[in-house]
């Protein structure tokens, strides 16, 4: 028995201190070098026509309208990049070793199955921002409405958007719940006012009014209004005044301050020339009136 284990020890010395297996570990070590550094130099060449691809925005259909939309989608490729590299090294490094690469990637593929059915709703998240990076459909910065959660984009992920609302709270919405988005920041906004006007006073004159302090909205708020207000015209009769309706083209997101104006300066112009916000009327009956009215008859 100890004629064995100094055999096996003394082979094994042997082969420490032999020359194949110095030689083997040093062609393994040159062999991962040679496929790191060839990695590191595919990578940088990635790099480098990446950055010149977003440079030059024309050669892609893609329409980027922020720098920070531009950053993220390089960010998004370079991490793309990396990770391919990253797999296809480590596949090379065990093949190096005679690891059976193909059952691994077979197991791999039945793990991934599984934890796939169990990720539905992370995979969906990450698609679907996938999705509104590319498309364009908001970018950070914008004002979006998401359902009933208005607010101010603050970051756009590939799993979560975060807005922050007119309040200052912060929403974290899962990109695959996003449905329906309206983005105020997208297009110019229009300012609609409804001004109640006492039946007792002349439409016309009212208008005509209302038609003189106009023009002086866009001269006086520039960065608010992009064209003078106009009036659309009576909309509605109710009990104790008719409603008139001014409307004007603002500059995206600035419809609500163009509203503000609009109520501030009408009301103003309008109480210095007499005319007073109605407020509702009762007629008020009693029964002594009504004895009394039956008497003079």
């Amino acid at each position: 028995m100890i004629d064995r284990m100094e055999s096996v020890w003394e082979n094994l010395y042997s082969y420490i201190v032999g020359e194949e297996l110095w030689i083997r570990i040093g062609t393994n070590l040159l062999r991962i070098v040679i496929i790191i550094l060839f990695a590191f130099i595919v990578r940088n060449i990635g790099y480098r026509i990446i950055d010149i691809i977003f440079k030059d925005k024309k050669t892609i259909p893609i329409r980027l309208t922020s720098n920070r939309r531009e950053q993220t989608l390089k960010n998004l490729s370079k991490n793309i990049l990396s990770y391919v590299l990253l797999f296809i090294v480590v596949l090379m490094i065990l093949d190096i070793f005679d690891v059976p690469i193909r059952t691994m990637l077979a197991g791999a593929g039945i793990a991934g199955v599984a934890i796939g059915f169990g990720a539905q709703s992370l995979v969906k998240d990450v698609i679907a921002g996938f999705f509104i990076i590319f498309e364009d459909q908001f970018s950070v910065g914008d004002y979006i409405e998401i359902g009933d959660i208005e607010g101010d984009v603050e970051v756009i992920g590939l799993r979560s958007t975060k807005l922050r609302s007119f309040y200052g709270q912060t929403y974290v919405i899962p990109n695959g719940q996003i449905n329906i988005v309206t983005n105020y920041s997208a297009s110019n906004g229009y300012a609609m006012v409804e001004i109640n006007i006492p039946y007792e006073t002349n439409i016309v004159k009212v208008e005509n009014m209302i038609k003189h302090i106009l023009p002086t909205f866009k001269t006086n708020y520039p960065d608010v209004f992009i064209d003078e207000p106009f009036i659309q015209g009576v909309t509605a009769l109710e009990l104790s005044n008719y409603v008139l309706r001014v409307r004007a083209e603002t500059f995206p997101v600035m419809q609500w301050e163009g509203a503000r104006l609009i109520r501030k300066d009408v009301k103003a112009y309008l109480f210095e020339h007499g005319i007073e916000i109605p407020s509702p009327r009762m007629v008020v009956y009693s029964k002594a009136d009504e004895t009394n009215a039956r008497e003079v008859q």
